[in-house]
């Protein structure tokens, strides 16, 4: 009796011994931080003065109640990550049947789609600032037709279309990897016996393909909800959140306030209203496609 209460004290010790540097590494980088966001969020704080002011909510007050930046960058991201979830999601899946055919030039066809993600979206954005600047320009004194003559990056509704498909055409490689993925693990006899029942391709890929694609919906969806509203970098590097600060996004607009404003107190309180935000859509995506899963 006393030697197994005595290995059960070992074992809880030694396991005690080995987690704790990783826990110290974890309170470190995020529970202190996190704490500190919380203690920042609450004080008027340029980042430099070794003595910041305590206010309380007031910077949650403002930020809901006379921001009309945050509004706007918060409608912006909206509108770009519903944009992006559907658009990708979409254009991943047909590209993943297509490319899941035995087709000669398959191999190749997934490499050149997937190179791009290998790219940073800074070095994309800067990359698709000058074509659309520059080769645009050039396209269309060469070619005449009026779509390269457009300000893709002048106007608002341009703008916003040039960063949905820059962000697009970089990271559906990604995508349409996990796609491919999940299409491989649909039993091909469940495929066969639809085929000796009559079933055509279509109604073959929404009744057996799809339900079976549920994890990877699942998880395609929820890594393209947590990228597009945390969306900053392609926008720093193609628009900068011109024209007109018409393409802020929140995170963008977090930045703004905080490094170059010098209103550490102010970013942080946005940055921690982001957080939550995505915490909760986190959360409530999950569950719903979790549950969908069961179902199917």
């Amino acid at each position: 009796m006393f030697k197994s209460f005595g290995r059960k004290v070992s074992d809880k010790l030694e396991f005690g011994i080995f987690t704790l540097p990783v826990m110290i590494c974890i309170a470190v980088a995020f529970y202190i931080p996190f704490a500190m966001t919380i203690q920042y969020s609450m004080m008027k704080w340029n980042g430099i003065s070794k003595n910041p002011k305590f206010i309380g909510l007031d910077n949650f007050k403002q930020i809901f109640t006379g921001d009309a930046n945050f509004t706007n960058a918060a409608w912006f991201t909206i509108k770009y990550a519903v944009l992006y979830i559907v658009l990708i999601n979409v254009l991943a899946i047909l590209l993943a049947v297509i490319l899941d055919m035995k087709l000669k030039s398959s191999t190749w066809l997934r490499t050149s789609f997937f190179i791009p993600y290998i790219l940073s979206l800074v070095i994309v954005g800067f990359i698709w600032k000058f074509i659309f600047m520059q080769g645009f320009e050039s396209l269309g004194a060469s070619t005449g037709w009026a779509i390269f003559k457009l300000s893709w990056l002048g106007e608002p509704g341009l703008a916003f279309i040039s960063i949905l498909g820059v962000s697009i055409w970089q990271s559906i490689g990604f995508y349409l990897v996990i796609y491919i993925a999940g299409l491989q693990s649909v039993p091909e006899d469940l495929k066969e016996a639809a085929t000796v029942d009559g079933a055509g391709p279509l109604r073959r890929f929404f009744s057996i393909t799809l339900p079976l694609l549920a994890p990877s919906i699942t998880i395609s969806v929820f890594m393209a909800l947590t990228n597009s509203i945390k969306v900053f970098d392609v926008i720093l590097s193609l628009t900068g959140g011109g024209p007109g600060g018409t393409t802020y996004s929140v995170a963008y607009d977090i930045y703004r306030d905080t490094f170059q404003n010098n209103m550490y107190g102010y970013g942080t309180a946005k940055a921690l209203i982001l957080f939550v935000a995505v915490l909760i859509v986190t959360i409530v995506q999950l569950t719903l496609f979790k549950r969908r899963e069961i179902e199917a």
